[in-house]
């Protein structure tokens, strides 16, 4: 199977999902249970289906071969190269290859100039004036190329400004860049690149991050503070001809290596392809390399994928079958496809298909209180045939007192539920964004103030101890919150026969391990004496703030999102069954009154309710049909896991 059928074939289940959600949203509706949190919360299942994105990075040092390996693993269908690849440098800034319909085939570039402006990648994206845009018509592919080739510009400036905006100006050895003798220094032209391209993978939600080298990583903190991280799989590429380099090595060691989902490429083994050795010879050359590059970066070397890219595009534009599996690339499609989809199938899946059947749950909860309502009404009213008026009125007081009780029992309800959202409000006020704005100007006036290097370090790092000590703070919060809900959803289903699902637990152990992610991350780019001493203090704090407390932010705004869902899920059920409770009381004791004053209507309510009966048990069977397809969703096929690396 290739990677494109592979591809096709998540798209099909994802559509399906998003048919499935659809259903049960139009049967709540046609049904009359769909109130306006359901309502709400299955909207926002059908965005996230909309948005899915599946992001493959490609990282290496220059002269690599990455971007041939991007155009023979995605577009080789287009019958030759849509990324640029020759000799030399190629690309200068990092990419996005992405389908985005509402916008013309065309690459959006942000000027380098931008990093001195105190604005973030993520806060310039909803920027359009920023960016300078070049369309082109994918159907004239020289036209395309010549437009993508932009990627690869540069310009010379002084090594004043080059630092100023982020680039380590020093030995080239280690990855840095070097002066000429005219004091200029040569950086990319570009910042960042969005290239919108209408393809087959694209529009399905594939999203392909294309790096520069070592340097230009290093100068843009977002990049591997963010993009890389939530990048769903990271090709690291070397060369078969240099193996693993001092620079490879930095790259591997500071921002690639270490999770899941990451796979190393040796390319260009064509290279050693001379005609004069015998294929064994040949092989066994490969698979010495791969053992060495395993050693080096400690991993196994069933990880390192030897592949010619350059002679796979060859290949699969010509229809040449056996130089395609001499190029080795369908077993690195092979692994790519059967460990990312399933791994992000499974994630999709528990954050929709799971999330409606939670819906669908606290809706079965609903109906079962009221399918047990109905059936003691009946029991109920079917008691009372050939009894005379006086067993009628014992039972509409006996109805009355039972719903005046239940009254009186909600004034605890309504004391839990205040005491609720005082600790609801306890909670946004550690794991809200304002106390993180106040620590955050704190610290930018303590780094603006630093005299000496430990201040200014001490200052970065105070917010992390601010940021979690909140968390900390938050977590007894929500420990606090779910014990009280948990005594009082206890009482109530005890007290009135309630159908309640139990609540998914919660705790910020996501979020938590985001921040470590981040605070790994921030010591090695921002931590080190030689980092702070070699950059400006304004552009070190600048620099911080765009990247660091950036993302923080967004840490601190996801967690608050899942706690406000989590809150919700607590109460609303609870609340929906609580009304369900006061409405068949309430119904109830009409029943009994119109009984008490017309007695021959006893044979008609009993009817009318076994009607009512009949409606609900037909509603939860057909329910069940609905729940099926989304548990259905929850099962995908079993496949290899992308295997974790050292």
């Amino acid at each position: 199977m290739t990677l494109s059928t592979h591809f096709d074939s998540y798209r099909h289940w994802r559509d399906g999902v998003g048919r499935s959600i659809e259903r049960l949203r139009g049967w709540l509706a046609d049904a009359d249970l769909l109130d306006s949190q359901a309502e709400q919360r299955l909207a926002r299942l059908a965005v996230r289906l909309v948005e899915d994105r599946l992001v493959v990075a490609f990282v290496a040092e220059f002269s690599r071969g990455k971007s041939e390996l991007i155009n023979a693993l995605f577009f080789a269908d287009r019958g030759g190269r849509i990324l640029p690849s020759s000799a030399g440098r190629t690309t200068m800034c990092p990419a996005e290859l992405a389908w985005d319909r509402s916008l013309q085939p065309r690459i959006a570039l942000l000027p380098i100039e931008t990093r001195a402006e105190g604005a973030s990648l993520s806060d310039l994206r909803r920027v359009p004036d920023a960016w300078q845009v070049f369309p082109f018509d994918p159907d004239f592919p020289e036209a395309m190329s010549e437009a993508l080739r932009r990627v690869g510009e540069v310009k010379h400036v002084s090594t004043e400004v080059a630092q100023s905006l982020g680039f380590a100006i020093g030995d080239a050895a280690e990855g840095d860049l070097q002066s000429d003798e005219n004091g200029l220094v040569e950086i990319p032209r570009w910042r960042h690149a969005l290239i919108n391209i209408p393809h087959p993978l694209l529009e399905q939600g594939l999203v392909v991050l294309d790096t520069p080298g070592l340097n230009a990583i290093g100068a843009e903190p977002e990049l591997t503070l963010s993009l890389l991280p939530g990048a769903h799989a990271v090709l690291f590429i070397l060369a078969a001809d240099t193996g693993v380099t001092q620079t490879d090595l930095a790259i591997w060691r500071d921002y690639v290596g270490g999770g899941a989902g990451r796979l190393v490429v040796l390319n260009k083994i064509d290279g050693l392809w001379d005609g004069l050795r015998a294929e064994a010879e040949i092989q066994a050359e490969i698979d010495r390399q791969v053992v060495s590059c395993a050693h080096i970066l400690n991993l196994p070397a069933a990880n390192i994928f030897p592949v010619s890219a350059q002679k796979a595009l060859v290949a699969k534009v010509n229809g040449d079958v056996d130089l395609l599996a001499r190029s080795c690339l369908p077993r690195l499609e092979q692994a790519l496809a059967e460990g990312l989809l399933p791994a992000k199938r499974e994630v999709v899946a528990k954050g929709t298909a799971g999330e409606a059947l939670a819906v669908a749950a606290e809706v079965r909860g609903l109906l079962d209180t009221r399918l047990n309502a109905f059936s003691d009404q009946l029991a109920e009213l079917d008691s009372l045939r050939g009894k005379n008026q006086n067993v009628v009125s014992y039972m509409m007081r006996k109805a009355k007192v039972e719903k005046e009780a239940f009254e009186k029992g909600l004034r605890d309800y309504y004391a839990v539920r205040s005491v609720f959202t005082h600790l609801a409000d306890t909670l946004f006020v550690h794991l809200g964004l304002d106390a993180l704005r106040r620590q955050g100007r704190k610290t930018r006036d303590a780094m603006r103030q630093a005299a000496f290097t430990p201040q200014l370090l001490s200052a970065m790092g105070e917010l992390f101890l601010v940021a979690r000590a909140n968390m900390a703070q938050s977590e007894l919060d929500i420990t606090e919150i779910d014990e009280m809900m948990t005594a009082m959803r206890e009482r109530f289903v005890g007290a009135h026969s309630l159908h309640l699902e139990s609540t998914a637990g919660f705790n910020l152990g996501i979020p938590l391990r985001d921040l470590d992610r981040l605070e790994e991350g921030f010591r090695r780019q921002f931590g080190s004496l030689f980092s702070v001493l070699t950059k400006d203090k304004r552009a070190l704090t600048q620099q911080f703030f765009e990247t660091v407390a950036s993302q923080m932010r967004k840490i601190f705004d996801a967690a608050n999102r899942d706690a406000e869902q989590w809150l919700r899920s607590l109460m609303a059920p609870l609340e929906g069954q609580v009304r369900e409770v006061r409405r068949q009381l309430k119904h109830r004791l009409e029943n009994v009154q119109r009984i008490h004053e017309a007695a021959d209507s006893l044979k008609e309510r009993i009817d009318e309710l076994a009607h009512a009966k009949a409606t609900v048990a037909a509603q939860l069977n057909e329910l069940e049909e609905l729940e099926a397809v989304l548990e259905a969703a929850l099962r995908p096929p079993t496949r290899p896991a992308l295997r974790a690396v050292a």
